[in-house]
């Protein structure tokens, strides 16, 4: 922008309760999933649809929603998500059935998709004029998502229990149209001529819902059942599709020449497996709260605000300063070590025990653990990428961590349900699923910790890398840019 906006921080609220919205809308549902479940027929295997139906839309569609932005305008697709997102909470909250509820999320999540790239994007626009006052509006933007994680928490628990589950969709339509309204505030962006690889896009998001769908019914249809196995290859098929796709277009989605950034890869697989576990520990542990320790809606929220309130405590205020003495890689690696130690508490939940005793230390342990990894993870993956890149790093980062939830909550769904999880009424057979699939979870944190340890470069090597990949000499700067991967 030519001149600065004097409505820049109004226009801020508007982008910042946007992305406090878009995470919410992740959380909001998690205490009231027992009651959709009675009222809408799903299954207990089937239930997690409600959240990945969301996830997959939103993950798979991310990258197409900034390149939309860039080509179209962000002011323009950020209020086309916003009516979307609208549509979607109309038709989750007045679903009579299982599936249209789950379309219902799934369009919210195209809105979802639509509205956060386009809101950073025009963050960048207003605030690039002064790096201290970017850093402040993407401290104060970032502070949206943990607040929008413990809010949901708290209202989903509020409106399921004194008013009715539909009402957490309910609440997207004022909030959405007052949003609409306050776009006025946001900077007016000319569209640009681009292809839009709508194919790739296709594809990518196709592959992963049809790899959930695989794992969500190999347990009914067997894993070595030919629906299971052909369901898997077709998945397979699709997401190598869209790699081709994204090598032969020239302007792919994502062009995977953004894999030669320094430790883009490493960080984006640490996002994926701390996706896998985390998502999986939240929605478990709001079934055992209450089909097996017999808590309400608003009881089961309010047993999960100590949790959210840790992590919104420690990503806006500590782990910054943490970041800065001991670097992205030792945070990252603790942080996912740490998470599965509270995982691995977790995992020895009791029939007969007690939020003070077999969760809240626990849970308070995982959250630990989620809050030292999560921000630096995204650090990680977009420090290396030159800044014409940075979008697309950031855009690939959160794609992933959907990914890594989708896939995660898909198979330990699996797993709690082949060890219990589907035999409502039973408290022993539901406490042995909800264990499995917290140890499960704890062993994928591990992993994602180890591995980060052993193979993500320090800080300083990285900056090295980068340096060395925008270098003049040709064949210097490749050769720097291939060994990063």
């Amino acid at each position: 922008m030519s001149a600065i906006n004097p409505r820049r921080w109004w226009a801020l609220l508007v982008l910042a309760t946007a992305q406090f919205m878009v995470i919410m809308d992740t959380s909001i549902i998690g205490v009231a999933l027992p009651e959709m479940q009675k009222d809408l027929g799903f299954s207990q295997g089937e239930l997690q649809w409600v959240f990945n139906a969301y996830v997959i839309a939103f993950g798979g569609l991310l990258l197409l929603g900034g390149r939309l932005s860039d080509l179209i305008g962000a002011r323009r697709i950020f209020s086309a998500g916003w009516v979307v997102l609208i549509g979607g909470s109309i038709v989750a909250a007045a679903a009579q059935t299982a599936w249209v509820e789950v379309v219902g999320r799934a369009v919210q999540g195209v809105g979802g998709a639509l509205i956060a790239p386009s809101a950073m994007t025009l963050l960048m626009m207003l605030f690039a004029h002064d790096p201290k006052e970017l850093g402040k509006a993407m401290a104060l933007y970032g502070a949206a998502a943990p607040a929008g994680g413990t809010a949901g928490v708290f209202l989903g628990g509020v409106f399921t229990e004194w008013l009715s589950w539909p009402w957490i969709f309910v609440i997207y339509v004022p909030i959405g149209v007052a949003t609409l309204a306050a776009t006025r505030l946001l900077p007016a962006v000319g569209s640009s001529r681009g292809a839009v690889d709508v194919l790739g896009a296709a594809a990518v998001t196709g592959g992963l819902a049809l790899a959930v769908f695989a794992i969500v019914r190999a347990p009914e249809t067997g894993w070595l059942s030919t629906g299971t196995v052909l369901q898997l290859v077709g998945a397979a098929v699709l997401l190598a599709l869209f790699l081709v796709i994204q090598k032969t277009l020239r302007e792919p989605l994502m062009p995977l020449g953004i894999w030669r950034v320094p430790r883009l890869g490493s960080a984006n697989l640490a996002m994926a497996l701390l996706g896998a576990a985390w998502i999986p520990m939240w929605y478990f542990l709001n079934l055992y709260l209450q089909q097996v320790l017999g808590y309400g809606a608003f009881a089961s929220g309010a047993a999960l605000l100590p949790m959210t309130g840790l992590l919104m405590i420690f990503m806006t205020t500590i782990t910054a300063r943490l970041l800065a003495r001991f670097g992205a890689k030792a945070l990252i690696g603790a942080g996912l070590l740490v998470l599965s130690a509270g995982l691995l508490w977790l995992s020895a939940v009791e029939p007969t025990g007690t939020f003070v005793i077999d969760v809240l230390p626990a849970s308070l342990v995982a959250a630990l653990g989620m809050s030292l990894a999560y921000i630096p993870a995204m650090m990680a993956a977009m420090s290396g990428a030159p800044q014409a890149q940075a979008g697309l790093a950031s855009g690939i980062v959160n794609t992933t961590y959907q990914v890594g939830s989708a896939l995660g909550l898909a198979a330990l769904t699996a797993v709690a349900t082949s060890q219990g999880a589907g035999r409502l009424g039973n408290l022993p057979a539901l406490t042995d699923g909800f264990s499995a699939a917290f140890a499960w979870a704890a062993a994928i944190a591990a992993v994602g910790g180890l591995v980060t340890l052993l193979l993500m470069r320090g800080d300083g090597a990285a900056t090295a890398a980068a340096e060395q990949d925008t270098a003049p000499s040709g064949t210097q700067g490749e050769k720097a840019a291939v060994s990063g991967r």
